[in-house]
């Protein structure tokens, strides 16, 4: 099977951007993958586009990624649109490097697009509740309820019900927040640091919808979203795409200039019906990711992990094998995880500070993996990277993600 490279990336800078369509972005991404490659479109064998709310939104339905992709003159090429929540961009990479791996192509692209500010703010918040399982919504969000109600010392003050005036899924980390504060002695001040360090990362980053730092105070003394998180401990709303372009190693000897990233592995999987207390989905695929790879945690330089809320990182952290179960929170305040730290996570400051386009998530966590991996994230860079890792979950299905996949790459 071919060993398969990353050679092209792209991404806009992430935000509000209400001239904007997921059109526009996704042609302006696809061009910047070709350009930084060195290829044409002609030479582009499959493509991969994921997206999530452009038929919610604007009834753009069943053909997103051949409307994109033809209207920019690439009519020839097989697409396949791909749907998996917050997990799609990572998943569209998955197909194209399966694809590649398997021998029906040589090369393709992976372009996530997310249009999700919306004129009806309700509408945008609203909308994140289809990535449940929607039948059965009502028991989802009592089971969640339920949890939190027997957690002691670490019960929310009275609040609005799940999903009034914010993501549904800030209810969901909110309650498993509440559950590892119960368990471990977790504090709010160490989801604090979580967000404060991914705001300086994100301070240096270009494409990061937030560059504005904050201090831990800050964070702390922000607006409440649902007990124990700040509104600076979770992800925005915002508006914006990637694209990857991956190919195998026969096709990799044809180009002259380019600066190729190895994909070590690439695993996709979906959540398990189990308790608080059983396996998470993270540990199981990290598991297999470290397995395809020959590598361990220790050998991971730098990772890119799925933080909607501060707590998404505590808890892959920890998943990932980065540090024991329950001292996620103290890891972080240890500054392991900040530029210049043991294991430097999201430096492009994670979903709670670059942004969280849905759509476009996991391929903005390849973008900056492998910027890091080349050694061109100029002030943020990891000094000496050589192996990157990215997780990416989507949606939720009882007390996990329904969706997850998991990228570790390698500098050539």
């Amino acid at each position: 099977m071919e060993d398969v490279y990353i050679i092209g990336i792209g991404m806009n800078k992430f935000g509000k951007y209400p001239f904007e369509t997921v059109r526009t972005m996704a042609e302006e991404v696809i061009q910047q993958a070709l350009k930084d490659a060195g290829i044409n479109k002609g030479d582009l064998e499959a493509g991969f586009f994921s997206n999530t709310f452009w038929g919610m939104f604007n009834a753009q339905h069943s053909i997103r990624g051949q409307v994109v992709f033809r209207g920019i003159g690439m009519d020839r090429i097989p697409v396949t649109n791909v749907e998996n929540a917050c997990a799609g961009a990572s998943t569209a990479l998955h197909l194209a490097y399966t694809g590649i791996r398997a021998g029906m192509y040589d090369v393709a692209i992976a372009v996530g697009s997310e249009k999700l500010t919306n004129p009806d703010k309700a509408k945008s918040l609203s909308a994140y509740s289809s990535c449940m399982d929607v039948e059965n919504f009502e028991k989802q969000v009592g089971l969640l309820l339920d949890y939190g109600r027997n957690f002691e010392g670490s019960q929310p003050p009275e609040e609005s019900a799940p999903g009034t005036g914010r993501s549904v899924f800030m209810d969901v980390y909110a309650m498993m927040t509440r559950w590892h504060m119960n368990k471990y002695g977790t504090t709010q001040r160490q989801l604090a640091a979580i967000a404060s360090k991914n705001h300086f990362h994100s301070s240096l980053n270009p494409h990061a919808q937030y560059q504005n730092r904050m201090s831990i105070e800050e964070v702390l003394n922000d607006n409440p979203v649902t007990f124990p998180l700040t509104r600076s401990m979770c992800a925005p709303v915002g508006d914006g795409a990637a694209a990857v372009i991956v190919c195998s190693e026969s096709f990799l000897k044809k180009l002259r200039k380019t600066r190729p990233v190895k994909i070590l592995a690439s695993v996709h999987g979906q959540g398990s019906d189990r308790d608080l207390d059983g396996e998470d989905i993270g540990e199981r695929l990290a598991k297999a990711a470290y397995e395809k790879a020959g590598l361990g945690p220790q050998d991971i330089d730098l990772a890119e992990l799925h933080d909607a809320t501060a707590y998404g990182e505590l808890h892959q952290s920890e998943a990932m094998g980065f540090c024991p179960h329950g001292e996620g929170g103290s890891f972080a305040e240890s500054g392991a995880t900040t530029l210049g730290g043991s294991i430097p996570i999201n430096t492009s400051g994670g979903l709670e500070s670059r942004g969280h386009p849905i759509g476009a998530s996991g391929l903005a966590q390849i973008y900056e993996v492998v910027t890091q991996l080349r050694g061109e994230a100029g002030d943020r860079q990891v000094i000496g990277a050589r192996i990157g890792l990215a997780e990416n979950g989507g949606g939720s299905i009882g007390v996990e993600e329904a969706a997850m996949c998991i990228h570790i790459l390698e500098k050539v």
